[in-house]
């Protein structure tokens, strides 16, 4: 995975001071590296008979988007509020400096729909406990949790002790 950690920049004191952002843009940028990450993204859940993908708000949708595609099923966006046209359900929850939350469209998912969610970082678990919650809320079941980056000081994947969760690349 060293080729993955080489295209993650570190920028210090962002989104504030004290806080060393783990920037994935070069390597998304970088064609070979992106699917390299995309495939060990998906490698242990071949065979797993997932039928649609999840992806949160922003980068999610990046990764997300060509796990679908890999995999031969469909993509669903969980978006920040007022950005899906149809009806919605919603999950609300906490983040470090006040609250935040999730919508996917009231269809998104059947019943039966087996669920990998996908997003590029898991820092203290908040945002893809959500997602969980509101693909549950939908009717389907996840069958594990994907992200590119975990950092484990945050200790987030205590946050998803349900959940099977893959990470690439740990800080």
């Amino acid at each position: 995975m060293q080729r993955l950690i080489d295209k993650i920049r570190d920028i210090p004191d962002f989104p504030k001071p004290g806080i060393l952002f783990k920037d994935v843009t070069p390597l998304v940028k970088d064609p070979a590296t992106l699917r390299l990450a995309v495939h060990q993204l998906i490698h242990p859940f071949l065979g797993r008979n997932i039928t649609v993908v999840a992806g949160m708000e922003a980068r999610g949708f990046i990764f997300g988007s060509l796990v679908a595609w890999e995999l031969g099923v469909g993509f669903v966006p969980l978006r920040k509020p007022g950005k899906l046209p149809y009806e919605v359900h919603s999950v609300s929850y906490d983040l470090e400096y006040g609250s935040a939350r999730l919508e996917a469209h009231i269809d998104a998912f059947d019943a039966n729909d087996k669920v990998l969610l996908i997003d590029d970082l898991l820092a203290t678990g908040g945002t893809a406990k959500a997602s969980c919650e509101l693909i549950e809320k939908l009717g389907a079941e996840i069958v594990a949790c994907a992200f590119v980056v975990e950092l484990d000081f945050l200790h987030g994947r205590q946050q998803l002790e349900h959940y099977e969760v893959h990470s690439l690349v740990h800080f």
